[in-house]
């Protein structure tokens, strides 16, 4: 049993481990301040996180940190991710969107157009533009499996990986405030269903993996299970984990009581395929 612990607290230590020769740099992700719908100026850009070229698989993965679309956290929901992915050889790139205040086109478009850039810079990044995944977590995931559901061409990933994810817009099960900051208060029951991700699931849709725990009473672990059954129904490639504890929001929190679980199984996953 020991032994087991020893072996399991070394993983996690080479998970965490700074990776060797790491780059990192920010981008813009427009050329000048984009306004949102209230005419405020806010800019969306990239944290770029790159591995040693001769450890580089040709993977990247596009992260977008939660925040109830209201603020982002940035750090155990993005930036903390860098050495776990670049440890793997898979180049992280972290999401600063910006806040939708009711237009829900605003964090949509920044989303894509972070995908775009991965797929123009991939050939001087070392990535392989057919193996960009994103990355969500809560109403981030949200984000996440919009993307994966429903944008296009060189915006739409390879695969997707959601963290207790915020799903439906449809009262009753949705994240209530993470609905009211993309739709609005009074936002329409086709707009509800349209951005509802589980009813806009395909056989086009990327393969998923999905983390959460059970006791998360801020988004209904109901949201997770709908995904996963689409995904099912749909003979789309998905995985699904429920943890026994851990709230909502934990992400690559070391307080988290599965940590080195989750860490492994998302682990294996990524190397599954």
């Amino acid at each position: 049993m020991k032994k087991a612990n020893l072996l399991l607290a070394l993983l996690l230590l080479f998970l965490a481990l700074p990776a060797l020769a790491q780059r990192s740099f920010n981008q813009n992700l427009w050329q000048a301040k984009a306004p949102n719908k209230n005419g405020l100026q806010d800019t969306a850009y990239i944290k770029v996180y790159l591995p040693d070229a001769k450890r580089a698989t040709g993977r990247a993965v596009v992260i977008c940190p939660g925040g109830g679309y209201e603020h982002l956290a940035m750090q155990h929901e993005g930036t903390d991710w860098a050495p776990f992915f670049n440890n793997m050889g898979i180049a992280a790139i972290i999401l600063h969107y910006r806040m939708p205040n009711g237009n829900e086109k605003v964090p949509i478009s920044d989303a894509e157009e972070a995908l775009r850039i991965v797929g123009r810079n991939a050939k001087s990044w070392n990535i392989d533009a057919n193996d960009v995944g994103i990355m969500g977590f809560s109403a981030g995931g949200h984000l996440a499996s919009t993307i994966a559901t429903q944008s296009k061409g060189e915006a739409k990933p390879n695969f997707q990986i959601l963290f207790y994810p915020v799903i439906t817009m449809l009262q009753g099960y949705t994240h209530q405030g993470s609905h009211d900051a993309l739709l609005g208060k009074n936002a329409h029951k086709k707009e509800e269903q349209k951005y509802s991700s589980d009813m806009q699931v395909s056989r086009l849709t990327p393969r998923a993996c999905i983390l959460l725990s059970d006791d998360d009473h801020v988004v209904m672990p109901a949201n997770s299970i709908s995904y996963y059954s689409e995904m099912f129904r749909h003979d789309v490639p998905a995985s699904l984990h429920v943890y026994p504890g851990g709230g909502h929001g934990w992400g690559i929190k070391t307080s988290f009581r599965y940590h080195v679980e989750m860490m492994m199984d998302l682990k294996a996953w990524l190397e599954s395929f």
